[in-house]
């Protein structure tokens, strides 16, 4: 039964210079992780020796497997999908580094899309070595949205166990936020984020704050009318359409006053305004997730970390809570599928009658 099923987790090497081979061995290294799910690493079995070897960690048995369908329960399991004499120099911003990077990521990607592993996590990268004639995106959001996303929109949620931010905009230079803040694009991420929070976190009737763009919510129109013009209506219409949506509220006080606490998600206009609160609040506990999607995918909330690259004190716990979610969201997904599968039909009968109602039949045939 798919109950039973071990869940298999992909899981990117990410920008093979940085800190993500620390924090995966680290977090791999501990059995309980095998006992949880099947993981799979898209990387290279040299290159986390090399990274085991040099950081003094604790030796353990990486299964080295040609595909994801061959990966073993109980074990760590990794693909190698970059050449033996890929060269790394930790703390370093490199282009084959960013050759590495995509070779795992696509590989993954296609793993993901024809089912061969369950949700994906993934390891930082440097969004510059890793853009060129082969990438052309400015991130792993906007990547999985075109390559596993069948259409859909991706929407990027920080989240931790009491905290949940959404973008409305997410990659963007803060030159083009403010045109892209548009009443039709705010109220498509409540609706996204709102079926998020129900389907991915099991919170039904999810309330939403939203935050202003302008400072002081532009003060009536006095700093800006996005909020007067734009994002109040927004609101409005995603509260006609069943989303508990309220604000705009300016960032500033909302986070600082603790409002925050009061919501079961939050929607930020930009990059900025709603990652810098999340980071301080979450920690090392954050997680990125990108929702909206039919596959689940997640990654710790930080990036490559090249200035303490190599040193053995990088912290790992953010990559543990990145597998931990997907592995939450994935059943809270399963669950919610099978809780809605077979919907009560309408029953229609005589309400002054004593007789139990009767399905009606449109297929019966004299």
């Amino acid at each position: 039964m798919e109950q039973d099923k071990k869940i298999k987790v992909g899981i990117t090497h990410g920008d093979i210079n940085g800190i993500g081979y620390e924090i995966l061995l680290k977090v791999l290294s501990d059995p309980r992780i095998a006992e949880l799910c099947t993981p799979v690493v898209y990387g290279s079995a040299k290159i986390a020796a090399f990274y085991r070897k040099n950081l003094g960690l604790p030796e353990f048995k990486l299964f080295q497997i040609d595909t994801a369908s061959d990966a073993h329960d109980e074990q760590v399991n990794i693909i190698n999908v970059v050449p033996e004499d890929t060269k790394v120099d930790p703390g370093q911003a490199t282009p084959i580094a960013g050759e590495a990077a995509i070779a795992a990521l696509t590989r993954a990607a296609a793993d993901l899309r024809s089912g061969d592993i369950d949700v994906l996590v993934t390891a930082p990268i440097n969004k510059n070595t890793i853009h060129g004639e082969n990438f052309n995106f400015p991130g792993h959001t906007e990547f999985l949205e075109a390559e596993v996303g069948e259409g859909r929109k991706a929407i990027m949620i920080m989240c931790s166990e009491y905290l949940r931010v959404a973008l409305v905009t997410i990659h963007d230079a803060i030159s083009e936020v403010a045109p892209k803040i548009t009443k039709e694009a705010v109220t498509e991420r409540l609706i996204t984020f709102n079926r998020s929070l129900v389907e991915d976190f099991g919170i039904h009737g999810p309330r939403i704050a939203v935050l202003s763009l302008n400072p002081h919510a532009g003060d009536n129109g006095v700093i800006g009318a996005e909020d007067v013009e734009i994002i109040a209506p927004a609101i409005e219409d995603a509260n006609r359409k069943r989303v508990l949506a309220f604000g705009p509220y300016p960032a500033d006080g909302f986070f600082g006053s603790g409002a925050y606490k009061k919501f079961d998600g939050v929607l930020a206009m930009y990059h900025d305004q709603g990652l810098i609160p999340f980071k301080l609040l979450a920690a090392e506990n954050g997680v990125n997730f990108t929702a909206g999607l039919p596959v689940v995918r997640t990654s710790p909330d930080h990036g490559t970390a090249y200035d303490i690259a190599g040193q053995g004190i990088a912290d790992e716990q953010s990559l543990r809570e990145a597998i931990y979610s997907a592995l939450d969201i994935y059943r809270n997904r399963r669950r919610e599928r099978e809780a809605t599968r077979h919907p009560l039909r309408k029953q229609n009968y005589d309400k002054g009658s004593d007789k139990l109602p009767v399905e009606p039949k449109d297929d019966i045939k004299d």
